[in-house]
């Protein structure tokens, strides 16, 4: 029996409850991907280029429709640039991949066997039939269709549970969807984590980005019904600023890369390692500059940064910062979690004097904190980067990208943004990993993304006479 659950969502900027969503329950899951497996042989049997003709219409309406989704996904983050951004980021990667993913499977030709040469063989590239996607809050339509639209081109249709802190983009996106023709390819189901939870048992392989502790629990599910996950997780990235590099550059990036997009993103720096010689300096260039941005509050069109998506993030961040101040950290900017129109703010967040005994060097943030910790020698620098849980990615800003890059090899994380940072957030052809608690599975990024979403499937063809049993007898 089907039992229908009412959420309400709360605007980032208000505070106030001004939406609501009904949460599919299994039952529901179920029914929708039923839908999908059976419209999938047919999307397969298209071909690639037709599929790539597909993803192109739907870039076209997603095109002619973006202000209803960029409304939406405005509401739903509190920003109104990144959300621009972040749709017509969404048009690009259908575009891109669909002129992409044509070239990037091998010509099914024979091989001949090399042990036994009377065999040879051919591989087929045969996609899941049901790839289920479950996407976080933090950048709502850009995480739904990271690896959605790789399995789309793949030949697989697409299930996909977006967060439900901000879930009205999906809504939005659904005319855009049935406009293209492509309401029986791919879904969506709005809900909680009881939804997401009911959609791994009903797909083929299972993509999630979140937090580590929800990520181990659908690598659980995923393993209990023998399904590849694809896990992108929490990272807390180091930036190691070496003597050589310029400071005031070092400074304006290390607070870009922090505190864009109030710090909500995988990606962002949430520790920097600085010479001590450069330390004092550094640390009142970056909070004097830290003092120059502004909200985007209360006009939306101005200032820089936005509120908490999820308030509960607030009273994280909160927490930690409290935790550095007891253990003798000195907050230069920010540092405290401000009410406006209901919302929830906070400045860019100087902490200077922390150690690797805090929270704030050793916990996600996922906020505008900039912890800023002195060093003696380079080798104590990557020691201090890689003193850490997660492996997602880092930095190295020095004065040439050869040195950056000697240091960067060091660090033990999946992606190195050299002479600058948090590039995973602009650059998306590089193949890279998540190492250690930051993730599990194959690249999202360049031809292994799209590669990931097909099985092996192999045709031995014996060119002779088969043998016989007698061939393996005992006295043979």
């Amino acid at each position: 029996m089907s039992m229908s659950r009412t959420l309400s969502v709360i605007n980032p900027r208000t505070g106030e409850t001004d939406y609501k969503i009904t949460a599919v329950d299994a039952q529901g899951v179920a029914k929708v991907a039923d839908r999908l497996r059976a419209a999938q042989p047919d999307w397969r049997a298209q071909g690639i280029d037709a599929r790539g003709d597909a993803l192109r219409s739907l870039a076209d309406a997603l095109d002619d429709g973006a202000k209803s989704v960029m409304d939406a996904l405005e509401i739903d983050t509190g920003r109104r640039r990144l959300a621009q951004s972040e749709v017509q980021g969404v048009i690009g990667m259908l575009r891109g991949w669909a002129a992409l993913a044509p070239t990037l499977l091998p010509e099914p030709d024979w091989v001949q066997g090399r042990a036994k040469p009377n065999f040879k063989h051919q591989t087929d590239y045969v996609p899941y039939q049901l790839t289920g996607v479950i996407s976080p809050w933090n950048f709502p339509i850009t995480l739904s269709f990271i690896d959605a639209v790789q399995a789309l081109m793949a030949g697989s249709c697409v299930l996909i549970k977006p967060s439900e802190v901000t879930p009205r983009f999906a809504d939005a996106l659904l005319p855009i969807i049935a406009q293209a023709g492509l309401s029986d390819i791919i879904a969506f189901v709005q809900g909680d984590g009881a939804t997401g939870a009911a959609l791994i048992p009903n797909v083929d392989c299972v993509c999630f980005t979140g937090s580590v502790a929800t990520g181990r629990k659908v690598a659980l599910a995923a393993a209990e019904n023998l399904i590849p996950a694809n896990l992108e997780l929490g990272g807390k990235d180091p930036l190691i600023i070496t003597p050589s590099a310029d400071m005031d550059r070092a400074t304006s990036l290390a607070l870009r890369a922090s505190v864009l997009a109030t710090g909500q993103a995988c990606q962002s720096i949430e520790r920097v390692y600085v010479p001590t010689n450069d330390y004092e300096s550094f640390v009142k260039q970056i909070s004097d500059k830290a003092h120059d941005i502004s909200f985007n509050y209360p006009d939306i069109s101005f200032g820089d940064i936005g509120p908490f998506i999820f308030y509960k993030q607030a009273a994280i961040a909160s927490a930690q910062i409290e935790d550095a101040k007891s253990k003798g950290a000195t907050v230069l900017s920010g540092g405290v979690v401000e009410r406006h129109g209901g919302g929830y703010w906070m400045a860019p967040t100087v902490i200077r004097d922390v150690t690797h005994d805090m929270d704030i060097m050793r916990e996600e943030t996922f906020g505008p904190v900039i912890p800023v910790m002195a060093y003696d020698t380079i080798k104590d620098a990557i020691a201090l980067a890689n003193d850490t849980a997660f492996g997602l990615s880092g930095a190295v800003f020095a004065g040439s990208i050869e040195e950056a890059h000697t240091i960067g090899r060091q660090i033990d994380a999946g992606a190195i943004s050299l002479m600058d940072g948090a590039l995973t957030g602009q650059y998306f052809e590089a193949p890279k990993q998540s190492f250690k608690a930051s993730g599990l599975g194959g690249s999202r990024m360049g031809a292994d993304g799209f590669r990931r979403f097909f099985r092996q499937k192999a045709y031995i063809a014996n060119t002779t006479c088969p043998l016989t049993i007698k061939d393996f007898s005992e006295d043979g």
